[in-house]
């Protein structure tokens, strides 16, 4: 029962600092982009869930003499999660592993933004993976709670 209303009150409090847009979830951080990222990662790696690549957009357009607002990208993900879906249609491939993008914006707010599940699976034209979908929304919920609560 303390789980479910943790979880009514965490639903309440995302709401505000989350929106959704083209199929993407943005979330307000409280922490710059360099500590989101760093909680990001340590959660992954707390529960199991590899992380692939942290791809740094901003050094990059340093490297061509440009500038970027910090910009990270973390490719992250799970066999046992994704391997169910592309079995189900293989494009979706395209979207999998998993990828978090934390950006600041030019007011100085940070966010992370990822792509919604269900977007992904309407995408692909799955429809019979609901539990699993389910799951990952989940999943990407409290990885995001994670890495950007105080």
């Amino acid at each position: 029962m303390k789980k479910i209303i943790l979880m009514l009150v965490l639903t309440v409090f995302m709401a505000g600092p989350a929106a959704a847009q083209g199929g993407l979830v943005s979330v307000k951080s409280s922490h710059d982009v360099v500590t989101t990222a760093n909680r990001l990662e340590s959660a992954l790696k707390e529960k199991g869930v590899t992380v692939f690549a942290r791809i740094d957009h901003a050094a990059d357009a340093r490297q061509i003499g440009q500038t970027l607002m910090p910009t990270l990208l973390i490719i992250f993900g799970s066999p046992a999660m994704g391997t169910p879906l592309i079995q189900r249609s293989r494009s979706i491939g395209i979207d999998l592993p998993l990828k978090a993008l934390i950006w600041e914006d030019r007011a100085g707010q940070v966010w992370f933004t990822y792509n919604a599940p269900d977007y992904l699976v309407h995408r692909h034209g799955i429809t019979e993976m609901g539990e699993s979908v389910q799951k990952m929304e989940q999943a990407l919920s409290n990885f995001a709670m994670a890495a950007t609560l105080p």
